[in-house]
């Protein structure tokens, strides 16, 4: 008896370490993303600089990059968290390039952490994980 809690213990510890590690937003499904990129490219230009932003081809209505400092990028799913079924309901930097919003219901987010500031939006931005190197980005979950 002793021997199978021992084993039931090892392999819930097991299972813990080695998930998948992703979480499920309450409105927006998951789609799978795992996309790399290089910041200090050409291509993405504008991520070479602090609070420089991109638009990614990926998950459920494309993605936004953020550069918060040096070492450090947020990944959003373009999908407002309100009307993500609609397909006018793209979430864009706002002009002052500090918010995310929704330009069709009207909600904002904070570009630090997809957070609601305003709007109908409940639920914040689903989010992606990234991993930077200093020479490549991954944008995954």
């Amino acid at each position: 008896m002793r021997r199978c809690l021992s084993l039931i213990l090892l392999l819930g510890i097991f299972t813990s370490f080695y998930s998948c590690g992703g979480y499920d937003h309450k409105t927006i499904p998951t789609v799978k993303v795992n996309i790399t990129i290089y910041p200090d490219d050409i291509t993405y230009a504008n991520l070479n600089y602090i609070g420089g932003y991109e638009y990614l081809t990926g998950g459920v209505a494309g993605i936004i990059v953020y550069r918060v400092d040096m070492t450090t990028f947020m990944a959003y799913d373009r999908a407002c968290p309100y009307d993500w079924e609609d397909t006018h309901a793209w979430v864009c930097v706002d002009e002052s390039g500090i918010m995310l919003v929704d330009e069709h219901c009207g909600s904002y987010f904070n570009i630090l952490d997809g957070s609601v500031i305003s709007g109908p939006a409940q639920y914040s931005l689903k989010f992606y994980k990234t991993t930077y190197d200093g020479r490549r980005l991954r944008i995954y979950n």
